[in-house]
């Protein structure tokens, strides 16, 4: 029983080092901002660095400045240039005419936070806003239009009406772009180039997205945030983060088929050319803390009265499975779904969120979801629990012949440990039937833990009463009187009621579960419960909601098997034969 005990605290204690220790550290040791670096790149507004090899050209793909003087709301920047709306069921902002720049972009359906008047969840913000960020689709090469050039268009880019926006190049071609949206998330560039010359004319197509800065959440060991991709077949992200690309000045492949951009933890812009055609992906770090991920298609050639047409896409919006899952399909994207970084366990938590979300559909209800997982993987569990159950209960029956071995041999642990051994034979007892159950329950924990950080479709979804976001701690807690006094606790005592809950069921299944012989064993097993409690308390109401239904569970299953196999009437138990 001793090494039955001590195997499940392992575990247990290794599961929340596993999880605990990035919260815990991002909460109270947060790293330093990191260290600013100068790297080699082009002034603002010129060319950048050139691009991978392309074969037959190698022109620069054009850096987007900044600009001047210090930062502004972004609603400001917007009213100072020209531009075109975009309207959409999911989708509201505009579209920059000088460079024909997607940088004012805001989700309707996304709030910042579960505040009614919150305002909507902003994606792109324009050049001279804090945290500048778009994208833009052109051209580069001799005759081809500069980035700031000013495009023209009319009318409103909705699902039903696309817009073209037109320019000419120094040459005198003829630049379009006829830009397209559907209701979700993905825009369409039909870049066409007409050469109104005389003589032949080589430009290159290419696609960027530009950031300034990392963003609001920083990067963590279980979350990348930032630059991400996929080329010849490999996702790459940690090999792209925000420091290495500060370190390196750029990272560069060429590849057929693929995609690139920035991601966050819910939302993502990714740039996806066409997929039959030769690409030169790069991630760059630029002057003022700017980041940028580009393509460059290879030479279009175009002849004296003649025109060329390609076809780019770019995919800006919030990180939904069954959005990903279908533009992966039906555009033949190669792993657009792991954009979401659903971790070690992947292959468990995917499966998690898809019965999540079924049944989801049923009860329209996140928490009552997540209550019909937890029974479910209880009844998937339950041949396992119910061995365990058993055991534990013998072992009730068996724990005074324990103690009197332990009294008998107390100095003789290898006799001690015969002895105990043949007990357990002799009764059947299986010491460590516990520890399946416990190992079964580490990876589904983890897999929900990692599906409410990171699953879109979970953020600020309600439960009932007073819990208004699952993804989110517990917000009421006794120390302010249930939110009656105005006042928020320090983080690591604002015990919520799910935490309290869930300490006192951890409490009520150990009085179910025989005790250990060991005193100091008997104590630290008295106060895990307690410990547990504030352990969890900074975590999301609904993997709270999970472990407490789970414990509320276990201790009607072992309340049945103790029924089952009750304790002997007299607790003095017959004497043991002499050896």
């Amino acid at each position: 029983m001793t090494d039955n005990r001590n195997m499940i605290l392992a575990i247990a204690l290794s599961a929340l080092v596993l999880i605990g220790w990035t919260l815990f550290s991002d909460r109270f040791l947060p790293a330093p901002p990191p260290a600013a670096r100068t790297v080699a790149a082009a002034p603002a507004g010129s060319p950048a660095s050139p691009a991978p090899v392309v074969p037959g050209v190698t022109p620069a793909i054009p850096v987007p400045g900044t600009s001047a003087g210090p930062l502004r709301p972004a609603e400001l920047v917007v009213g100072e240039s020209p531009r075109i709306q975009i309207e959409t069921p999911r989708l509201a902002g505009t579209i920059n005419l000088k460079g024909a720049r997607i940088d004012d972009l805001v989700f309707k359906t996304y709030r910042e936070t579960i505040r009614r008047d919150a305002p909507a969840v902003r994606l792109f913000a324009p050049s001279g806003a804090p945290r500048a960020y778009f994208a833009q689709f052109g051209w580069t090469g001799a005759g081809a239009p500069a980035p700031d050039a000013l495009w023209t268009a009319t009318g409103t880019l909705t699902p039903r009406t696309p817009v073209v926006l037109t320019t000419t190049g120094p040459t005198g071609a003829v630049f379009e772009i006829k830009l397209s949206v559907d209701d979700q998330w993905l825009f369409t560039a039909q870049q066409t180039v007409r050469n109104t010359g005389t003589t032949p004319l080589t430009v290159q197509p290419f696609g960027l997205v530009s950031h300034l800065g990392e963003g609001l959440e920083p990067a963590t060991f279980q979350l990348h945030n930032g630059p991400i991709g996929v080329y010849n077949d490999r996702l790459v992200d940690t090999d792209v983060t925000y420091e290495k690309l500060r370190e390196a000045g750029q990272i560069a492949a060429t590849t057929t088929g693929g995609w690139l951009g920035i991601g966050e933890k819910y939302w993502l812009a990714a740039l996806i050319p066409d997929q039959s055609k030769p690409q030169a992906f790069r991630f760059a770090s630029t002057t003022g803390d700017r980041f940028q991920t580009d393509f460059l298609s290879g030479a279009v050639a175009v002849a004296p009265g003649a025109a060329a047409t390609v076809t780019n896409r770019l995919f800006a919006g919030a990180k939904e499975v069954e959005a990903l899952n279908h533009y992966r399909d039906t555009l033949g994207v190669p792993l657009l779904d792991r954009s979401i970084d659903w971790g070690w366990f992947r292959v468990i938590a995917q499966p998690i969120y898809m019965v999540l979300h079924w049944l989801f559909g049923l009860t329209g209800n996140f928490g009552v979801a997540i209550i019909g997982l937890t029974l479910i993987i209880r009844t998937l569990m339950f041949p396992l629990a119910n061995k365990q159950y058993a055991s534990m209960a013998k072992m009730r029956i068996v724990a005074p012949r324990l103690k009197e071995l332990q009294t008998r041999y107390k100095d003789d642990k290898p006799k001690l440990q015969t002895e105990m051994m043949e007990l357990y034979k002799r009764e059947k007892v299986n010491p460590v039937a516990g520890c399946l159950p416990i190992l079964v329950q580490i990876p589904v924990f983890y897999a929900l833990y990692k599906t409410l950080l990171i699953s879109t479709e979970m953020r600020h979804q309600p439960f009932v009463l007073w819990i208004r976001d699952l993804s989110a701690p517990d917000p009421v807690t006794p120390l302010n009187l249930f939110g009656l006094i105005d006042w928020t606790p320090p983080h690591i005592i604002a015990l919520g009621v799910l935490p309290i809950l869930l300490g006192i069921t951890m409490w009520l299944q150990q009085k179910l579960s025989p005790q250990v012989m060991d005193p100091v064993q008997r104590q630290v097993f008295a106060v895990m419960p307690w410990v547990f409690m504030f352990i969890m308390a900074p975590f999301a109401a609904g993997l709270q909601l999970y472990w407490t239904v789970n414990n509320c569970v276990s201790i009607l299953q072992q309340w049945l098997m103790l029924r089952r196999y009750p304790m002997p009437a007299e607790p003095t138990p017959a004497p043991l034969a002499k050896t």
